[in-house]
C-alpha cells in the first residue's frame, strides 16, 4: 500500500513508518519534526519563526499550499492529531478535506492532548486521576487549564476534533487512556493499538541485563513549559532529596529540553527512568526507556495490561503522586539493586512482546483493511 503519516508526536510516525517498511509498504512521513526534538521525516513542514511571527504564519501556510500535491494519491492517510498542522483549528478543516477527497481511507490518531481526552479527564468517570483533575479537583496548572480552554466545549479545536472523528474511516489509539476516551462513542471504529518502539541491539542490552548495579542510575527528563503538567517538578525534587541523602546507593542525571538523539544518549546508561507522574501506562519516552533495558517509575496502572491481556509482566513502577510516598516507593529501590536487575529484563520483554515496529505495523495494517 501506499501510505501517508501526517504529523508526528515523539517519534511515534517515523517508527511506525519503519515498521511499514518493513512488510514492503511505500510510506511518507511529513511532519515539524515535533519542533525541538527533531525527529526524522521524509518532508520538512515547519513554521519558521526567526523572521517574525505574522510573516512566519503567512510563509508556513504557503508551505503547506506547496506540500498539498505531495498529499494526494494514498491509501490510507492517517493524521497525528485534529491539529495536524501548525494553522488554526478553523483553516485546518478545509485542509482535512482536501486529504478526504485525493485519498482513499483516513484515520485519525488518538495519540495526545485532544477534545476527547480533555472531556474524558474532566467528566470523572473514566479515571481515578489524570494530568487534568487530581483529587476531584482540576490541577490548576497553566498548561493543564490551557488545554481545557483549547479543547472543551465548542473551542474551535473541540469543533475540528468532532467533525473529524465523525468523518474519518478509523480512530487508532496509541495508549489505553486515549482508547477510553473514544470507546464509548467511537468503538465501531476504534482499534488500540500500541506504540511502536525501536529495538536495542541485543549485544549492548546483554551488558545491561547481567552487569551488577553498584549505585541505581535515575534518569529524568524535563521540558521546561511542561514540568507542572507531567509532575516532573515533583519527581525531581524527590530524587534530588534521595540524591543527597544516598549519594553512595544512587546517581541522578537529568537533561533539560534536548534534541532526541542527545537524549538518547544521555539516558542509555542509566537504570530507571522516573517519566509522567500522573500517567495510567506508559508513553513514548517510557517505552523508549524500556527498549533500551531501563526500569520505569510512573504510570503502570493494572488496566493498560488488563486490555494488552498480559498475564504476567509488570515492568513499570507504579508510582503514586504524594511526594513522600514516591520517596518511599523509590527507596525500595534503591535498596534493592537486584530488583531493578530483573525488571530490566521484564521491560526488554514487554517490548517484544507488544511494541516491535513490524508487529505494530501489522496491526495497523489489519485494522486499516477492515
Amino acid at each position: 500500500m501506499k501510505i501517508l503519516l501526517l504529523g508526528e508526536y515523539s517519534n511515534v510516525h517515523w517508527t511506525l513508518a519503519c515498521g511499514l517498511r518493513s512488510l514492503g509498504h511505500q510510506v511518507t512521513v511529513i511532519s515539524n519534526g515535533d519542533f525541538w526534538k527533531q525527529y526524522k521525516c521524509d518532508i520538512l513542514l515547519k513554521r519558521d519563526c526567526s523572521s517574525g511571527i505574522r510573516f512566519a504564519a503567512f510563509d508556513y501556510y504557503l508551505k503547506v499550499l506547496r506540500t498539498l500535491p505531495l498529499m494526494r494519491g494514498y491509501d490510507v492517510v492517517q493524521i497525528i492529531n485534529p491539529m495536524f498542522l501548525e494553522l488554526k483549528a478553523e483553516r485546518i478543516w478545509k485542509f482535512y478535506r482536501y486529504l478526504r477527497r485525493h485519498n482513499g481511507k483516513i484515520y485519525l490518531g488518538a495519540f495526545g492532548m485532544d477534545h476527547y481526552y480533555v472531556k474524558g479527564c474532566l467528566e470523572g468517570k473514566l479515571f481515578r486521576y489524570s494530568e487534568l483533575v487530581y483529587n476531584n479537583r482540576i490541577r490548576a496548572v497553566q498548561d493543564n487549564l490551557d488545554s481545557i480552554q483549547d479543547w472543551n466545549g465548542n473551542s474551535a479545536k473541540a469543533i475540528l476534533n468532532r467533525r473529524i472523528a465523525k468523518d474519518c474511516n478509523g480512530i487508532v489509539a496509541g495508549l489505553w487512556e486515549y482508547f477510553q476516551c473514544y470507546r464509548q462513542e467511537f468503538g465501531n471504529k476504534l482499534a488500540y493499538i500500541p506504540f511502536p518502539v525501536e529495538p536495542v541491539a541485543k549485544d549492548m542490552l546483554a551488558e545491561r541485563y547481567y552487569q551488577d548495579i553498584d549505585r541505581v542510575r535515575f534518569f529524568i527528563g524535563i521540558q521546561k513549559t511542561r514540568s507542572e503538567f507531567k509532575g516532573t517538578d515533583i519527581l525531581l525534587k524527590v530524587l534530588q532529596d534521595l540524591s543527597s541523602e544516598y549519594p553512595d546507593k544512587m546517581e541522578l542525571v537529568s537533561v533539560c529540553n534536548v534534541p532526541f538523539e542527545e537524549y538518547k544518549k544521555q539516558m542509555r546508561n542509566s537504570d530507571i527512568l522516573v517519566d509522567q507522574l500522573y500517567s495510567p501506562s506508559p508513553n513514548m519516552n517510557s517505552l523508549l526507556a524500556m527498549s533500551q533495558g531501563l526500569v520505569v517509575a510512573g504510570g503502570g496502572w493494572e488496566e493498560p495490561y488488563n486490555l494488552l491481556g498480559e498475564p504476567e509482566l509488570r515492568p513499570v513502577i507504579d508510582l503514586p503522586c504524594e511526594p513522600e510516598q514516591i520517596r518511599k516507593t523509590l527507596l525500595e529501590y534503591i535498596n534493592n539493586p537486584e530488583r531493578v536487575k530483573e525488571m530490566k529484563k521484564e521491560s526488554v520483554e514487554y517490548i517484544n512482546r507488544y511494541h516491535i515496529p513490524s508487529i505494530v505495523a501489522s496491526r495497523w495494517i489489519e485494522f486499516t483493511n477492515r
